[in-house]
């Protein structure tokens, strides 16, 4: 069996203040109050702020995020990154409404004419312009007040009440393609297709040399027969041009990337394909979902960005992070569903399996949510509490002892930086990192945690994980 390498990752960000107010919890809340619309409206980021805010520039791979300077972040000074940093860029909105234009292929997205044409043509002068269908950004422009009055459709204000652009609705009666539906899955569909891009164009990759495209985002793409039909991997490698490829989708909330990284390694040990691509876009629901807790401490709208990741699973180059398939962890319907006994099937387990012990793991990459935007709503440090969850298992174990917990935390864990988008937090994020310190740093294995609720779909009381190890290559072979 052919042993499966990760041979590129990349990692955009979209900064789109302008949708934030149609993530979930700011559409049902500003609605209700327009005091509050003002608040959140004035406590939107400038593009710049956005890009010099440090843990964007640690999501994008251009500095570790344990080189994170102190808390807190939004008051550091910006350290002198670009949008185009490390393993891929942070989007402005007008260009990523332009985005959304050139991969909408039913003449849902109408730009305003003046936006459009400026849209066309910064895009025009994006690195990746000859891969964006700057034709349809063209044919987007026109009317967009219009389209904003039909029944159904969705206007798009950028700049607090200035129209940019709108979305129409794409049936009368089915509630799978209404306008807000088709916003979030349009969003998804080219953020992932940025990430897409970003990764064939920085690593030198041919587009028809990809056989299958995973995805693992979570949206709920389909109609009214099948409102989570999916295949949003297809309709993304079709946008960026890889011809030769199919796809399918790999649903688990917020755990799917891992699951959906083992398949793909699977499929290239077995020989079934070549090369797998994994992406996933943002989550537009998810926007400002927790904005009440930032605007409560003065804090600006910090869930004001979109992400999206993708990576490249091969056969075994000699040179590139080798995926263990005989180190998935998974969480069993007899795990439970306590942190601890989570983590121990997906962490503790897999070592054990191995004869390893949980100090020959130099990394643990599990949900990484910035503390800063979550602790302000009364959530907590997430990835504080998994490592310490983690260490204190490592004591149990007889690997740690109990004073060094705090030693391991700080060595082996790291500070969360990932936008609030379960899938994208969970472990995916670090992809950029990992590879980086599995071949040109002093890291030997990092293992990947990702956890999902599954919960949340009152078809089941279970929680889901998945975890994997990625290792060296030492250039011995498979």
């Amino acid at each position: 069996m052919t042993a499966p390498v990760i041979s590129a990752a990349s990692a955009v960000l979209a900064h789109v203040p302008g949708l934030a107010r149609h993530g979930s919890k700011p559409s049902r809340e500003l609605a209700r109050d327009p005091e509050l619309e003002s608040r959140f409206l004035g406590a939107l980021r400038t593009f710049e702020q956005a890009v010099a805010y440090a843990p964007h520039q640690a999501f994008l791979g251009a500095r570790h995020p344990r080189d994170l300077p102190e808390r807190p972040w939004v008051a550091a000074s910006p350290d002198g990154e670009g949008r185009f940093a490390g393993a891929g860029e942070l989007m402005p909105e007008d260009e990523f409404l332009g985005l959304m234009a050139a991969v909408d292929e039913f003449d849902l997205v109408k730009l305003g004419g003046a936006d459009a044409d400026a849209t066309a043509g910064k895009l025009a002068r994006h690195p990746l312009a000859d891969c964006i269908d700057l034709e349809r950004v063209a044919a987007a422009g026109g009317d967009a007040e219009a389209v904003a009055s039909e029944p159904g459709a969705l206007p798009l204000h950028l700049g607090g009440d200035r129209l940019a652009a709108a979305i129409r609705r794409a049936d009368e009666f089915d509630q799978a393609l209404t306008a807000t539906v088709l916003l979030e899955n349009l969003a998804t569909k080219a953020s992932a297709t940025l990430a897409l891009l970003r990764l064939l164009a920085d690593h030198g990759i041919e587009a028809d040399s990809i056989d299958y495209v995973i995805g693992a985002g979570e949206e709920a793409i389909g109609d009214r027969y099948q409102r989570g039909g999916g295949n949003l991997a297809k309709a993304v490698a079709g946008a960026a041009g890889l011809g030769e490829a199919s796809g399918m989708d790999v649903k688990n909330f917020c755990a799917a990337p891992v699951p959906a990284l083992v398949v793909a390694g699977s499929l290239v040990a077995s020989g079934v394909f070549r090369r797998v691509a994994v992406v996933a876009g943002g989550s537009l629901p998810k926007l400002g979902m927790k904005f009440q807790g930032h605007l409560k401490h003065d804090l600006p709208v910090l869930e004001d960005v979109l992400g999206g990741s993708a990576l490249l699973i091969e056969a075994d180059d000699g040179s590139s992070p080798r995926v263990r398939l005989d180190s998935v962890g998974r969480h069993p319907v007899s795990a439970g569903s306590s942190n601890p006994k989570v983590m121990e099937a997906l962490a503790v387990a897999p070592l054990e399996r191995l004869g390893m012990g949980m100090l020959d793991v130099d990394d643990y990459a599990t949900e990484l949510h910035n503390p800063e935007i979550t602790e302000p709503q009364g959530s907590g440090n997430v990835p504080e509490r998994n490592y310490k969850t983690i260490a204190a298992l490592a004591v149990r174990r007889g690997d740690l002892a109990r004073e060094d917990i705090g030693d391991f935390v700080e060595k082996r864990g790291m500070p969360g930086f990932a936008p609030t988008q379960g899938h994208i937090a969970s472990a995916l994020c670090y992809l950029p990192h990992a590879q980086a310190r599995l071949t040109d740093g002093d890291a030997t294995r990092v293992q990947l945690i990702a956890k999902g609720s599954l919960f949340l779909g009152r078809m089941s009381e279970q929680s889901d994980g998945m975890s994997v190890i990625l290792e060296r290559n030492d250039g011995e072979g498979g």
